[in-house]
């Protein structure tokens, strides 16, 4: 269980960077050869930047939740509140799910750190 909960919010996390990257691809559509460069990687600055993120939570749990959290709050925000539902669920949605299996997964590992210093306490 432990173990799920450790990999769940990571291999998530990157599924979601790859679905936030589909939207890039629009590029090809305007732009074609050399010129599509610059572009795509404007357009991938955000999957970039959450890949940045998922790097520090991979260590740091607490702080991806904190960060995911605040990116879908972030995204609700800017998209503002007169947009379809579906515009909320697809990008926040998948951020806020993240951020809470973070926030789970440093939560157990937490617990899980404090049962092992009870039991090594008890032992001695």
């Amino acid at each position: 269980m432990h173990k799920m909960l450790f990999w769940t919010p990571r291999v998530l996390s990157l599924l979601f960077v790859g679905f936030i990257s589909i939207f890039a691809l629009d590029v090809f559509n305007e732009y074609q050869g050399w010129a599509v460069v610059l572009p795509l990687f404007i357009h991938l600055i955000p999957s970039l930047f959450l890949l940045l993120v998922i790097a520090a939570a991979w260590k740091y749990e607490l702080l991806g939740a904190a960060l995911f959290f605040a990116g879908a709050i972030l995204y609700v925000w800017e998209a503002g509140l007169d947009k379809p539902w579906s515009w909320y669920v697809f990008i926040a949605g998948p951020a806020a799910l993240v951020g809470a299996l973070y926030l789970l997964s440093w939560y157990m590992r937490r617990r899980q750190g404090s049962d092992a210093a009870i039991d090594t306490a008890l032992s001695s």
